[in-house]
């Protein structure tokens, strides 16, 4: 029994909409052609809706991927912050930082102060933003880089690694100053940061004043030289506040007691 010429085109179109990859189309194409029916449009505006929907999948599949790829271990969106208790000077340049202007000026920041003041959430927020505007992420902390290209360079993968994070649009480097490194982890994160210098822009979370930065080198020649090199045309953000982790603590401490 021959099918319908109608049912033949619809059994064609899912035949191409699979060689092309066209999952909306080949998943939706009864209800795009039932609302086309009833609204009689014509076939300009169908073909140019179908489309539309399938570019909207695609953009909404590819925000999804730069997430995961980016490795954040939160999802710590800009919305949630509590902007008021945050410290004045991070108050002052956020609307600023939030724009993302720096990413394709290729600057850095850097958000330094005592510890649960905001930093990594800002950081973090920051760095969803950029996935969500199309730019590709990558976040890790300070010690795991460092850990990672001790690896890569022992199983003689380091030139692959270096030219993925050389061209990250934007990495997030957190908890730098927590561990101290020896001579061979300091020099490895000195040449690997110096990579991007100038060129891709870099976001650094720091609990320790730059002062302070010979306590995790430990040589104060490459000190010197790695402060130069990231702050160089910089973002430079005081973040020392009052910790609202801290109060958060308290808060959820008081509740228990009331319950």
């Amino acid at each position: 029994m021959s099918h319908s010429p109608r049912k033949a085109w619809k059994e064609a179109i899912m035949e191409y909409s699979k060689e092309l990859r066209l999952p909306m189309i080949r998943k939706h194409l009864e209800e795009y052609v039932r609302e086309a029916s009833q609204r009689d449009v014509c076939y300009e505006e169908f073909l140019a809706q179908l489309l539309e929907k399938e570019c909207d999948a695609r953009r909404e599949a590819s925000r999804y991927n730069r997430i995961r790829l980016a490795e954040f271990t939160h999802k710590k969106y800009l919305e949630d912050l509590s902007v008021d208790e945050l410290p004045q000077d991070a108050q002052k340049k956020l609307k600023l930082l939030k724009t993302l202007g720096f990413i394709p000026e290729g600057r850095n920041v850097i958000l330094a102060g005592n510890p649960g003041t905001g930093k990594t959430h800002v950081a973090i927020g920051l760095g969803l933003k950029a996935c969500l505007e199309g730019y590709k992420v990558w976040f890790t902390t300070v010690p795991l880089l460092v850990n990672r290209i001790k690896e890569c360079r022992a199983e003689q993968t380091l030139r692959v690694f270096q030219n993925r994070f050389e061209k990250y649009d934007l990495v997030i480097a957190d908890e730098m100053g927590y561990i101290s490194f020896d001579k061979e982890g300091s020099e490895l994160l000195f040449t690997h940061l110096s990579l991007r210098a100038g060129r891709k822009s870099t976001i650094i979370t720091t609990n320790l004043s730059f002062e302070r930065w010979g306590e995790i080198f430990q040589d104060p020649i490459m000190t010197a030289a790695m402060i130069d090199r990231l702050t160089h045309q910089s973002y430079l953000v005081n973040m020392n506040g009052n910790s609202y982790r801290m109060k958060e603590t308290k808060e959820w401490l008081q509740k228990q007691q009331l319950a």
